[in-house]
Order: C-alpha cells, then structure tokens, then sequence
C-alpha cells in the first residue's frame, strides 16, 4: 500500500471504529490503540508477548509492548502514518481474536482450567 492508500482516523473517528469493530477493552490514549491484559503470571504472561508478536511479524505490523510480570499492554499506530489507520485495527482485531480465544462448549478441546489471559478490568 502506499502512503496515500491509508486514511489516518481522527479522534472521535478511532472511538467510532473501536465501537464498530467491537474492540472491547481497546481505548484512544496519547495517540495510540491500547488493550491492557492480566495474566496468571510470568509463563502465561511471555505466551501472550510471544502471541503478538508472531502477530506482528506475520503482519509487518509492529506492536510496541509493555511487559511486567502478569500484566501486557499493547500498543499500536502507525508509524509510517503519524497516526492510526486500518492496519492497527486488523491487527487489534487478530490480536484481540488469538489471545482470547478458548475451545467453545462442546469441542473435543478442554481448554485451561486457569484464567491465563484475561482482560484487565
């Protein structure tokens, strides 16, 4: 794509999308998509860093992170852009798609008996 290809979201444009996308737990701040999660702690924790940033790299779409013992913050925009585009919330919703994921009732898959990753409240 190139520069112009990409349109940069205003302010009240970005809450609108985060809404529309139901980007639950994502939020505008300092001009930068943001989710916050906990964890159960340090190995579940480096799971999630280790997620995202498969995400990133498949994407070519980096992601800055925060990392601290049971908590990770992401963080996106676009550089290239000076701002937010479509490429920061694809990659929030593949993100927010991946990490949260769990088996559905009834799949032969059990899924942890622990929080893992969850959404900080």
């Amino acid at each position: 794509m190139d520069k112009q290809d990409l349109k940069v979201y205003t302010e009240p444009e970005v809450t609108a999308r985060i809404a529309e996308l139901k980007l639950d737990g994502w939020y505008l701040e300092d001009g930068w998509l943001r989710r916050k999660y906990n964890t159960d702690g340090w190995q579940a924790t480096m799971l999630l860093v280790n997620a995202v940033a498969f995400l990133c790299e498949a994407a070519w779409h980096h992601a800055d992170l925060s990392v601290t013992w049971a908590k990770v913050t992401v963080k996106l925009m676009t550089h290239s852009h000076g701002g937010i585009t479509d490429k920061d919330f694809a990659l929030a919703q593949k993100i927010e798609e991946t990490v949260l994921w769990r088996p559905p009732e009834g799949s032969p898959l059990t899924g942890t008996p622990h929080k893992f990753v969850h959404v900080k409240k």
